[in-house]
């Protein structure tokens, strides 16, 4: 198959990239002036510079594709830049869906599982199971909302499936996401952790489970590509083990949590600038994000590797690109 693939350069994208070339599909990937194409070194593929709201842009991209992968989104947890994150996060996405319609081509869209709303330790999240998203800040709600775009599209014809992917980590982490936490760890001591948990998946089964999508996903459907449940304590001591470094000893009580989200608001006002440690980061650490798997596994062959060996494959590439 040829497949439109955006965000190509991103975390996940650069990994369904190396996926989709590996089970032998050419790709044609959307770019910007500011891409960094290095992260494209060695990936068979053509480039297409696009502005998703220009339709010739988009007529050019979609020419003689059979599907597209929308991957690209702006990843900002913070009060700020709604406008910027319903920009790229919905209207992009509207933009996108829109043109799969009318081209009759199926469409997966990457949303996130933090789209699904908050859980609890005990209780899963689920694909059916949606709670207000929490925190309310704009990546959750930018998420939320193109979910219910691309379903609002389903119902006027879109062939679309919708994935839900956890926390991931491993490799081909270019501007790093989850891999800011190992750097940061291997850096400088934390002693303490964010008292909540996450979903920790394998970017690299995340990926082969958006392909499985493609191929195998019902339309209109979503499926939560998660992975382990764990505090993130846990996961934040798995890191160090890995990185021989100091790990953090206990979780972040919510009032110094609350204090240090605060702070962070406070110089972000100050500044001019919103800083990554601000009080919806510090309440996104503080809760649980834990959703079960089982249906993507069930219809899509979804597979869970192990967490240590993502986290020593990341490691190990960090290390070889000059990262650390």
């Amino acid at each position: 198959m040829r497949i439109l693939l955006t965000g190509a350069t991103g975390f996940l994208g650069n990994n369904i990239a190396r996926s989709l070339v590996k089970q032998g599909h050419s790709i044609v990937v959307t770019l910007r002036h500011s891409s960094d194409r290095r992260t494209l070194d060695g990936i068979p593929h053509e480039g297409v510079n696009i502005d998703f709201a220009s339709p010739e842009d988009l007529s050019i991209a979609f020419e003689n594709v059979d599907a597209v992968i929308h991957s690209a989104a702006l990843i900002q947890i913070g009060w700020s830049k709604l406008a910027l994150s319903r920009k790229i996060n919905v209207e992009a996405t509207i933009q996108i869906a829109e043109a799969a319609r009318r081209r009759n081509i199926r469409m997966v869209h990457i949303s996130s599982v933090d789209a699904l709303g908050r859980t609890t330790e005990s209780e899963l999240g689920t694909e059916s199971h949606l709670n207000p998203p929490q925190p309310g800040c704009s990546y959750v709600i930018s998420k939320r909302e193109a979910e219910t775009a691309i379903i609002l599209e389903v119902a006027n014809g879109l062939d679309a499936v919708i994935v839900n992917p956890g926390f991931m980590v491993g490799p081909y982490d270019w501007r790093p996401s989850s891999g800011e936490v190992m750097l940061t760890l291997k850096k400088q001591f934390m002693p303490f952790a964010p008292a909540g948990g996450c979903c920790v998946a394998d970017v690299r089964d995340v990926a082969d489970g958006v392909i499985s999508a493609l191929h195998h996903g019902n339309t209109g459907q979503r499926y939560i590509l998660g992975g382990i449940n764990m505090r993130y304590l846990e996961l934040f001591q798995q890191m160090a083990a890995v990185m021989k470094c100091r790990s953090p000893k206990a979780k972040l009580p919510n009032w110094l949590a609350s204090v240090v989200g605060k702070s962070g608001d406070l110089v972000g006002k100050i500044r001019g600038t919103e800083p990554a440690i601000n009080s919806a980061a510090t309440e996104m650490g503080q809760l649980f994000h834990y959703f079960d798997s089982e249906k993507a596994k069930r219809e899509l062959g979804y597979q869970i590797g192990s967490v240590e060996n993502a986290l020593q494959d990341a490691w190990d590439w960090f290390q070889a690109n000059g990262y650390v």
